[in-house]
């Protein structure tokens, strides 16, 4: 009896063993697979934090300098306008960086030809001189504070070509977004007055106030088409891709701006504001220098935001930095800021948090979804 009943007990934990075994391997594996998840995660988080810290900090600072070129003796459009996209040769070595990051998984799939991508770079290399040029005109003709809150209303652009091209689906948070962000720049347009000095004429005005607008509608085309370029010709998942839509553009880019240079005569006026430069020629060139290399960091943070989300929040993100500039141009330039602009700053801000709630709504839903689908599968196993 006393051996039959130590053979029982000895049995008893034997399978307990077993079946506790079997539990923490299939613990342990689900711990891996979530551990594997939170990094991922993070990753994700750190990349598209790193992103915005490049599009705010290039936007403001570029924007900045490119108003102090202007104001302390500059003069040639062309040459502003090709500073916003020479910068990229810095960004060479990265193609070297990240070689080997690319995913083989994504190499199987087919892509496009080189003809093609030849005439996607020249296609958006055009558009974004361009672009750039009415930039160019918009930054010369209007003070920072007035250029700045008018380029929110690129947010509004962006809405109506996501939802074209992109099927961008619109809420009543969006909505609201884009109708306020609308109404801040409409805002400056009926009460420019103020803005107008004696140096300045009214049509000078009204051509800065219009290619503004237009150079806005014009980036948030681009930012749509981009978006759907890597979505549906790309077709590919590396920071590779990134590099290559930027270099390649901005080469040709740059390419047009010094056509423009040579055809316009302001080619042979350069030495002459170098020299004529109020902060001296050092100062001159430093200028030219670091707004081309801002650029380049606030466009690699746009295309990364694009790239990871949508060119809809990079647009959201973009538009985040703007009101912050009327208040630096009142610091370092001494624009004036009245009630106006302050209700147009406080009408960007607000459409600026209801896009972000929107966001933020979306965001906890798609988790809440994707926790039940886990709870699911985990009863199903």
């Amino acid at each position: 009896m006393e051996n039959s009943t130590q053979q029982v007990e000895l049995q008893i934990p034997e399978s307990s063993r077993q079946i506790s075994g079997d539990d923490d391997t299939i613990n342990t594996n689900q711990q891996q697979q979530i551990s594997r998840r939170s990094n991922k995660h993070y990753g994700w988080w750190f990349r598209i934090f790193l992103y915005i810290i490049f599009l705010l900090v290039g936007q403001s600072a570029a924007t900045l300098l490119g108003r102090f070129y202007y104001d302390e003796g500059g003069n040639s459009k062309w040459m502003a306008t090709f500073v916003q996209s020479a910068g990229f040769p810095i960004l060479l070595p990265l193609f070297f960086l990240f070689k080997s990051s690319k995913n083989t998984a994504f190499q199987s799939r087919k892509k496009p030809s080189r003809s093609s991508l030849f005439l996607i770079y020249l296609f958006f290399g055009l558009m974004l001189a361009g672009d750039n040029l009415m930039y160019s005109y918009g930054l010369l003709y209007l003070p920072v504070s007035t250029y700045s809150l008018i380029c929110a209303s690129q947010l509004a652009f962006n809405c109506l070509f996501s939802l074209l091209l992109n099927a961008q689906k619109f809420t009543a948070l969006i909505l609201n977004s884009v109708v306020i962000v609308t109404i801040s720049a409409a805002l400056l347009a009926v009460h420019s007055e103020s803005d107008i000095s004696t140096k300045l004429s009214a049509g000078k005005y009204a051509i800065g106030f219009v290619c503004t607008v237009a150079a806005s509608a014009t980036y948030a085309l681009y930012l749509s088409l981009l978006e759907l370029t890597f979505k549906r010709v790309i077709k590919s998942e590396t920071f590779d891709t990134i590099l290559k839509m930027q270099v390649f553009p901005s080469f040709i880019a740059s390419c047009a701006c010094v056509v423009g240079l040579y055809a316009s005569g302001e080619i042979r006026i350069l030495t002459a504001e170098m020299n004529g430069f109020n902060k001296g020629e050092i100062s001159y060139l430093m200028t030219l220098i670091w707004t081309a290399v801002l650029w380049q960091i606030c466009c690699i943070g746009l295309l990364g935001l694009i790239f990871e989300v949508s060119s809809l929040f990079s647009n959201v993100i973009s538009t985040l930095g703007l009101p912050a500039l009327p208040v630096l141009a009142v610091i370092f330039f001494h624009d004036k800021m009245d009630g106006e602009k302050v209700i147009a700053l406080l009408l960007a801000v607000w459409g600026f948090l209801s896009y972000v709630y929107q966001n933020y709504l979306d965001d906890s839903k798609a988790k809440s979804s994707k926790s039940e689908e886990n709870e699911v599968t985990t009863i199903t196993h």
